[in-house]
């Protein structure tokens, strides 16, 4: 089955561009040429991927991506067209899974992509058996890529569930920001390691009842994370 791709940029000719490259990929695009038209397509149909413009007519980027947050994981990439670290960092606090900085080369964004939907492919066809991981109130069920607190579902992100997922199967192991960054977005990435202390704190929000004080996630000053349950 093809990919399903919805590209989302009020510059025609940066869709038209994007389109092309990557239906000769193979994947099925769709495009949406604003923030109103973005979202409705978003709830109309289930994508593999997001390609979304900050700057929107009608709703922003970042309003864009908040919005698809409250019903989906699909993995998001955010287009940029400013460089500052403000603007990328905005980007992964909404939610977003990964940002490029126009102007960009194409072959970085079908690289971006296909890396995404590598891991996303590694974690669908993981075997079943023992897939299951509990600690506390914490359950993580693997297969079905969910997270329980106490009985209650947490909706994470496809990135805060890899993070997760990684330090959760190797409790008490020190990852640096470097490592948490080649492991969980899959290629040497090109942005700086205060994209894992955005996500490593909104996991922290979502999933720990002090986030200050946190009981699973926890940080080894001067080195990276870990986790203990």
């Amino acid at each position: 089955m093809s990919k399903r791709v919805l590209v989302v940029d009020d510059e025609k000719l940066i869709v038209k561009g994007i389109r092309f490259s990557l239906e000769q990929e193979g994947m099925e695009v769709d495009c949406a040429y604003d923030g109103e038209e973005a979202l409705e397509k978003a709830r109309e149909k289930e994508y593999d991927m997001i390609l979304l413009d900050i700057m929107l007519p009608k709703l922003t980027g970042l309003e864009v991506c908040q919005q698809i947050r409250e019903f989906s994981s699909v993995p998001i990439i955010m287009l940029t067209a400013k460089g500052e670290d403000m603007d990328k960092i905005l980007g992964l606090e909404y939610g977003a899974d990964d940002y490029i900085t126009k102007p960009f080369n194409i072959l970085e964004v079908k690289a971006r992509i296909k890396a995404i939907m590598r891991r996303m492919r590694k974690e669908e066809t993981k075997e079943t058996s023992g897939k299951t991981l509990v600690s506390g109130d914490l359950k993580l069920d693997c297969e079905g890529r969910r997270v329980f607190i106490a009985g209650k579902e947490i909706n994470l992100t496809a990135k805060e569930f890899d993070v997760l997922e990684l330090l959760a199967k190797n409790p008490n192991k020190v990852y640096s920001r470097e490592n948490l960054l080649n492991l969980v977005w899959g290629y040497e990435y090109p942005g700086d390691v205060r994209t894992v202390d955005v996500h490593i704190r909104r996991l922290r929000e979502k999933i720990e009842t002090i986030p200050s004080d946190p009981k699973y996630v926890h940080t080894k000053w001067g080195i990276g994370y870990y986790f203990q349950g």
